[in-house]
């Protein structure tokens, strides 16, 4: 009845509206934005009266057909709600089910209203047709148009060359038929002044007026009520006139939809805000050929580059160039079509090379494209050119940062007040030249690779790079003051988060120190400083070469030279003593950081030399010269009440004690430091002897269980080790619990599969943290599972690859074990001169350095090769030999070892024909174990003594 009077239902409740013939929602009379689909949902709920309207019933009625995943139906909800504002709750929720609108809402009648009329003739469209297809965009497309159907005005945000132009244009034309009739683009970028913002879009929309001046609130008056999808491209240079218009057409024009491109966001109320993401670029870790031509990034340039002629292959070289190039590009498209444009005449390779000099090199543009598209560098000048001149100088001093960097970071290099650079930084985030992590409890901010690039190219061009290099240097010569204190009580994974996000910028700082106009003395602290930042993170080789070169600029002069000497020459020592190539000069590296901490009378610094000349002596096989340091360390923390250094003082002891053969002391001592573990007032995480204690003492827990004949004991403690050492996050500490404990222990066992799942880690693993030393050791160690579990020849031949590659390495205590299997292997391939060579030059080895905690062995796989066909056959010496290995296994209380070498003499009384005395041999040795039934070598000897049981 109504509509046969030209009046129209509207519903009200409080000071809300809802008009369903202009298709509006109104607050106190001015229209609320809203989106199509989004009004829809939202007359579907008043029309219910409060009943609930469920989930189905809701897309059936508005996409009529069309199916649509749950998460559409949820956008449209969220852009209610947001309309709705301090109200939202009036949207209820029925959990599971639907939806439902609260409040008493009563229908009053309304005129209905005139269309405008003041349009002229309005273009259907005058999107242009695409030109090339939009690779990678497939789910932001999908994104976009639901935003479109649940918001007014959906803002296209991001860095220049990210493709928001590309992306809203291909949104116009994917939208569905009736949509809106009319889809028209407004092109801004040549405006030179906001005020000709409504003239442009009036010319575009065909609107004339006459006798009335051309504003905001008169394009709206002369849209109406019309169905119409604007694109309002590149706002960032007149974002305040192209908003204020924007915010008149959606609040007096329901039927009209905005896309808005812009370096910033419009800020008006109904806005939306999507930042187009990057395209997809391949992490560092993945350089293969299969997984680099999944990512978006890559497969642009591939797309590119072959459309201009260029016919490279596929390879995994040249993908995984092109993976760089897509990463150092931070996923751009701009960048990356400039960077394929230059593989008409250069490899991948090439072009990856060429990338520092990138904004002379990166310059191929389309002709066709805005002369601020057609080189990088006039697209980054664009933005550059639109800030003010304290955004400018903030942004060249941000340059500075090679990675990520907190607030007080950017204040400090900046060297401005706190609210001055806050409030700047924000404007830069804003602008989308800084992007800002803020999740978490620091917040931390990063340029774009090439948006760093162009702000120090300014910075050094400005004359103002040095005094920021010097300002972040000495920044992070405060920030990592308590960065070794931290890392006494910080669980490792903690502390690396914290402090590790930083190593990029302290390389840079570095760099400059100690480059001609640096400042030396600054690197020489900042390097003394960063320290436990190389050694947590296990970039041995990096720790050592930063730590020489602040040493030979040390200032001898200065008050805290020798107090710096002392630090750099633990650092020093720590890492020659974990590196490959120069293990004998980490011996005096330790005597000298003794030699300082005596004179300071610093504890902390002379408990860490004690423990490092410790562990050099037990590398060079001076187990009893080790005493000394061991019993100097133990007096040093004897009135101690730190937990942790008392435990030191144990495992330090028990070390010492397997290594001379005495497990059975070992084994009391090793207890003692798990004693001292047990105490709730320890914290051994990551200690100043830059070590993860507790697996420390775990992995030599388990070394000495086994040899003692607890198997399931010691493959327990493995276990347990390797999960908390992988959750530690400490990279050489993992190198110790895989190689010091769980592969000789799963070797050992005979379990081969579990022993290639531990190297396999911690190959892995070594390939990740670059510590070579435990990485030639892990195939070494490979080397002997592939022999023992079938692929004899390729083991033998890698085994003793890798111990060549160890270098004077292989004198290490850890390289025992491959050169013992390395002389049993040798003997089975037929040499068995060159395996007796082996076995008598690692048991005289054994001799001179009293490193007796494998001779057991060794006299056991002599015996072995003793009893092989030929010049050497000899089962007398074969016996006396066998004899020698329990005589020693015996004395050491490893069970272990005894058992090994009784299945050998029983063999041996086997082919004697004195099956009685090999049942007693093993009869004799095996009654002794309590546990460790299912472990190979006792499982092969119950089976040998059933089959010498008599008949």
């Amino acid at each position: 009845m109504m509509a046969e009077h030209g009046l129209h239902p509207v519903y009200t409740c409080s000071e809300w509206e809802i008009d369903l013939a202009r298709r509006e929602l109104r607050s106190l009379g001015e229209v609320v934005p809203l989106g199509g689909r989004a009004f829809e949902i939202l007359a579907e709920l008043v029309q219910a009266a409060g009943d609930l309207v469920t989930k189905n019933d809701l897309v059936e009625r508005v996409w009529r057909g069309v199916f649509v995943e749950e998460s559409a139906l949820r956008v449209h909800i969220a852009a209610i709600r947001k309309a709705l504002g301090s109200d939202r709750d009036m949207l209820a929720t029925d959990v599971g089910r639907g939806y439902r609108l609260l409040g008493t809402w009563q229908i009053r009648p309304m005129a209905v209203p005139l269309q405008s009329a003041a349009f002229g003739q309005l273009r259907s469209t005058n999107i242009p047709n695409a030109s090339v297809d939009l690779i990678g965009r497939a789910t932001a497309i999908a994104h976009l148009r639901e935003f479109l159907s649940a918001y007014r005005v959906v803002s296209l945000v991001g860095p220049g060359g990210i493709g928001k132009t590309a992306l809203a244009l291909e949104a116009a034309r994917a939208m569905p038929v009736g949509f809106a009739t009319d889809r028209l683009l407004v092109e801004l970028a040549s405006l030179p002044d906001p005020k000709l913002v409504c003239s442009a879009v009036a010319s575009v929309l065909g609107i004339k007026l006459e006798g009335e001046e051309m504003s905001p609130e008169a394009i709206a008056r002369a849209i109406g009520a019309r169905q119409l999808l604007l694109i309002l491209d590149n706002c960032e240079h007149v974002v305040d006139a192209a908003a204020q218009l924007a915010d008149a057409i959606v609040s007096r024009c329901p039927g009209t939809t905005i896309i808005a491109t812009s370096r910033e966001a419009l800020r008006i109320d109904g806005e939306h805000v999507y930042r187009v993401p990057p395209l997809g670029v391949p992490p560092e870790c993945r350089p293969g050929c299969g997984g680099a031509s999944a990512y978006t990034a890559v497969e642009l340039f591939l797309t590119r580059a072959r459309a201009l002629g260029s016919n490279f292959a596929p390879d995994a070289e040249n993908l995984g160039a092109i993976a760089s190039i897509c990463r150092r590009l931070d996923g751009i498209p701009l960048a990356i079509e400039f960077a394929a444009a230059r593989a008409v005449m250069l490899s991948p390779a090439k072009i990856a090379m060429l990338l520092d000099d990138r904004f002379r090199f990166l310059t191929t543009g389309r002709r066709t494209a805005l002369p601020r598209q057609q080189t990088l560098r006039a697209t980054l000048d664009w933005s550059y050119d639109l800030l003010t001149e304290m955004e400018a100088r903030i942004l060249r001093q941000l340059g500075i940062f090679a990675g990520e960097f907190p607030l007080d970071a950017a204040i400090a290099v900046v060297g401005e007040g706190m609210g001055e650079v806050t409030g700047r930084l924000a404007n830069l985030v804003a602008k989308s030249l800084v992007l800002a992590d803020i999740g978490g409890d620091h917040p931390h901010y990063r340029l774009l690779d090439t948006t760093r690039a162009y702000a120090l190219d300014k910075l050094r061009s400005s004359g103002e790079f040095h005094d920021a290099a010097r300002r972040l240097a000495e920044y992070y010569c405060g920030f990592f003051a308590k960065a070794d204190a931290d890392s006494e009580t910080k669980p490792q994974m903690e502390w690396l988060a914290f402090y590790g996000r930083h190593i990029d910028n302290v390389r840079s700082s570095l760099d400059w120190a100690f480059s001609p106009g640096g400042d030396a003395q600054i690197g020489v602290a900042l390097t003394a400083a960063t320290v436990p930042l190389w050694v947590q993170s296990s970039l041995l080789a990096e720790c050592r070469e930063r730590t020489e070169l602040a040493l030979v600029n040390v200032d001898e002069s200065t008050a805290n030279a020798r107090q710096f000497r002392m630090q750099l020459s633990a650092a020093r020592g720590w890492s020659l003593m974990h590196g490959a190539g120069r293990l004998r000069e980490a011996g005096p590296a330790w005597a000298e950081t003794l030699r300082l901490a005596e004179q300071l009378g610093d504890n902390e610094y002379l408990l860490r030399s004690l423990w490092g000349l410790c562990i050099d002596q037990f590398n060079n096989g001076e187990f009893r010269k080790a005493l000394g340091f061991v019993q100097r360390f133990t007096d040093v923390v004897a009135g101690s009440r730190n937990s942790v250094d008392r435990m030191m003082a144990e495992r330090l002891l028990a070390t010492k004690l397997h290594y001379l053969g005495d497990q059975l002391l070992a084994h009391r001592h090793i207890d003692q430091a798990l004693s001292h573990l047990a105490d709730p007032t320890a914290k051994p995480q990551v200690s100043r002897f830059r070590f993860d204690l507790r697996a420390s003492v775990y992995c030599f827990q388990a070394r000495i269980l086994w040899l003692l004949g607890f198997a399931d004991q010691a493959l327990g403690v493995v276990e347990r080790n390797v999960e908390e050492g992988r959750a530690s996050g400490h990279g050489l500490a993992f190198c110790n619990v895989l190689g010091q404990g769980a592969c000789p222990v799963a070797f050992l066992a005979g379990d081969l599969a579990l022993a290639e799942r531990y190297c396999t880690m911690l190959i892995e693993h070594t390939e990740r943290h670059p510590i070579r030393l435990w990485n030639v050791w892990a195939r070494a160690f490979r080397g002997m599972v592939m022999a023992r579990g079938g692929d004899f020849e390729a083991g033998l031949s890698l085994l003793r690859k890798a111990l060549g590659l160890a270098g004077e390495a292989r004198f290490l205590p850890r390289f025992l074990l491959p050169l013992g299997e390395l002389a049993a292997c040798l003997g089975e391939a037929g040499e068995v001169s060159q395996g007796l060579a082996t076995a008598e030059e690692a048991l005289a080895r054994c001799e001179a350095r009293e490193e007796r905690w494998y001779v057991a062995e060794l006299w056991r796989i002599k015996g072995e090769l003793l009893l092989h066909p030929g010049e050497h056959h000899s089962a007398t010496a074969a016996e006396q030999a066998f004899n020698a290995a329990f005589d020693v296994a015996r004395g050491q209380g490893a069970l272990f070892w005894e058992l090994r070498t009784a299945i050998s003499l029983a063999r041996l009384r086997m082919s004697q024909s004195r099956p009685a005395d090999a049942r007693h041999v093993l009869d004799s040795v095996c009654g002794k174990f309590s546990e460790g039934f299912e472990i190979a070598d006792l499982r092969r000897a119950r089976a040998m003594m059933a089959q010498l049981l008599p008949r």
